[in-house]
């Protein structure tokens, strides 16, 4: 597990946007839990790609005009009893940080794996990112 001094920053370049912190299991079930709605969940980590791909485009999406109703963000090696429920929600893809995931309505509806996210520009991410809002929300 990461010491807090060393995931601050990088929980806070989401939190600073907006992005409401699970960090129980319990927080997770009680939003995800929802049948109604569009939520984005964000798995935050330390790594490189997080900082440079990840968490700019995340940012980005939700700057427009459609997109989900509530967002969130876990941090892997940090918060795990939380990210660990998320990941259940994601099934079936595997355990990926970081990596984000759009549900309606309580289903999964669009997932970012982090081999999608590793060595892609954040701008094509957030298009990603962008484009399931446009389709979901």
């Amino acid at each position: 597990m990461y010491p807090e001094e060393v995931v601050a920053p990088f929980r806070e370049d989401l939190t600073s946007k907006g992005f409401k912190e699970l960090t129980s299991a319990e927080e997770v079930d009680n939003q995800l839990n929802s049948n109604e709605g569009t939520k984005l969940v964000v798995i935050n980590s330390v790594c490189g790609c997080a900082a440079r791909n990840a968490r700019p485009a995340a940012k980005m999406a939700i700057e427009n005009d459609q997109k989900p109703d509530e967002i969130f963000t876990v941090f892997a090696g940090f918060h795990n009893e939380a990210t660990n429920q998320v990941r259940k929600y994601c099934l079936p893809y595997p355990p990926s940080s970081p990596s984000m995931a759009l549900f309606k309505d309580g289903k999964l509806v669009h997932f970012i794996e982090r081999h999608h996210i590793e060595g892609q520009p954040a701008e094509v991410i957030a298009e990603n990112l962008t484009e399931a809002f446009k389709e979901y929300c």
